[in-house]
């Protein structure tokens, strides 16, 4: 039950990225994703990027643990990396900017990260 709850603040944590960029332009990431999956279904070709696909994959992965009557180690760990990819660019470009509105809001999901992969590591079988 533990994991699975984490795995729901994985997600939900994953929507409050935040990026921004140039003169007045910003976007969180639920707001992205959205985006995101109207392209999807009309325009498929224009999202074909590993940084749009792989954390996509990833919450797909971590909300399809959610419905295991026990969730398994592999795609739990699978759904944090792929996740985890981008708010590590996220992150970097964030100390990189310096934009402390965008490195705060990769903590929430950063630490979740953490501390599930710590409960996974730890848990037995």
């Amino acid at each position: 039950m533990k994991q699975r709850l984490l795995n729901l603040a994985l997600i939900l944590t994953s929507l409050l990225g935040y990026l921004e960029w140039g003169q007045d332009q910003s976007v969180f990431l639920f707001q992205a994703e959205l985006d995101l999956l109207i392209k999807l279904f009309n325009d498929p070709g224009s999202i074909l990027h590993p940084l749009t696909l792989l954390p996509l994959l990833g919450q797909l992965i971590l909300f399809f643990t959610l419905f295991q009557s026990k969730p398994s180690k592999i795609p739990s760990f699978i759904g944090i990396g792929c996740l985890g990819s981008l708010f590590l660019f996220i992150l970097i470009a964030g100390i990189l900017g310096p934009n402390l509105k965008v490195i705060l809001c990769t903590l929430p999901f950063l630490s979740t990260a953490v501390y599930s992969i710590w409960n996974l590591k730890n848990k037995k079988t």
